[in-house]
């Protein structure tokens, strides 16, 4: 799987499109785009083919879908079992979830950052749910460093050895995972910086302040991704960011928006209702937290809509990630 979308695009046209638009996608601002033009595209999520049809809620069904739709196979049972294990969220219950919440109000969101021309935003959304999930093992916020993952995570989907976690070129929020769980954790931002580019490993695992206890990927039905949400903190999640890269505020609610996952974000709440001008009247939605830096949209956060009637509005619940974290002391 080639680390240039989420997937290579079926069709030149479409690809000479994504590529005039990929440095937006990645860009801590769409003004960027302009110099950033050579900038690579971006693999935020699993399965840029997707069409982010609505899939069982049942874990197995959901599971054998995308080993048909994108093609997985596995080497033995074993590895089979393996992989659904990584797979699958529980599924939990949504009588009572709060009508709206947002994990900003509760101390479990760092601060809005910007990645710059580097096609890194796979790492951000990793770091913001691991910051969360911290949060909620800990008590405390620590800021965890991208670079690192920039530098040292080139863990491979174990189904496509060909698909690996890339830098500045692209990655995956399941694979980074997989590689924190593998080498102990994440530094902090202060001790490992970011620099919005490639660079040497200068990882120091003396250095750790948060590690991954596991992860996992929740079905495609927003009830459970709001349950997952308010159970276990922030989400990584992949979105299309077409309309990202116009927005200024409100809801956004497009009527026609592909589905083709193109940009990983932070999903850090939910809204019962928020004026959506396009539509002319309020619509419940999403919070997502970007990495373009506070100056864009609403102080560095957009909102999206959800519901029945706009269900998986930019493929925004195609691929949803949720990790918990395990208390870890940095050494002084």
């Amino acid at each position: 799987m080639a680390r240039r979308g989420l997937r290579p695009l079926a069709g030149a046209a479409l690809l000479l499109l994504a590529l005039f638009s990929a440095a937006a996608l990645c860009s801590a601002e769409p003004e960027e785009a302009a110099s950033a033009a050579e900038d690579p595209l971006i693999e935020q999520v699993v399965g840029a083919g997707a069409d982010g049809d609505e899939l069982e809620l049942n874990a197995e069904a959901h599971f054998a879908s995308f080993v048909r739709r994108f093609g997985k196979s596995y080497r033995d049972e074993d590895e089979r079992a393996h992989r659904m294990s990584v797979f699958k969220a529980p599924i939990l219950p949504t009588d009572g979830l709060p009508t709206d919440f947002d994990w900003r109000e509760h101390g479990a969101v760092g601060p809005v950052k910007n990645q710059g021309s580097c096609g890194s935003c796979w790492s951000f959304s990793t770091s913001g749910a691991l910051e969360g999930a911290h949060y909620l093992a800990t008590g405390k916020l620590e800021v965890l460093s991208e670079q690192q993952m920039v530098d040292c995570d080139h863990e491979c989907d174990a189904s496509d050895p060909r698909s690996c976690d890339a830098g500045c070129n692209g990655g995956l929020m399941t694979t980074a995972f997989s590689y924190l769980e593998k080498v102990g954790g994440l530094e902090s931002e202060k001790d490992y910086p970011y620099t919005g580019s490639d660079g040497t490993c200068k990882f120091d695992k003396s250095k750790i302040v948060a590690q991954v206890k596991n992860f996992s990927v929740v079905s495609v039905d927003e009830d459970q991704i709001a349950a997952n949400l308010v159970k276990h903190g922030p989400l990584a999640i992949g979105i299309n960011a077409v309309f990202m890269q116009t927005y200024i505020g409100g809801v956004s609610c497009p009527y026609i928006c592909g589905r083709h996952l193109d940009h990983g974000v932070l999903l850090v709440g939910y809204g019962s209702a928020g004026y959506a001008p396009i539509r002319f009247k309020e619509k419940p939605y999403w919070i997502i937290k970007n990495s373009w830096g506070e100056n864009w949209g609403e102080n560095g956060y957009y909102k999206i809509c959800r519901g029945p009637h706009v269900k998986n509005t930019c493929g925004v619940d195609s691929m949803v990630s949720t990790v918990t974290a395990i208390h870890t002391s940095k050494k002084e």
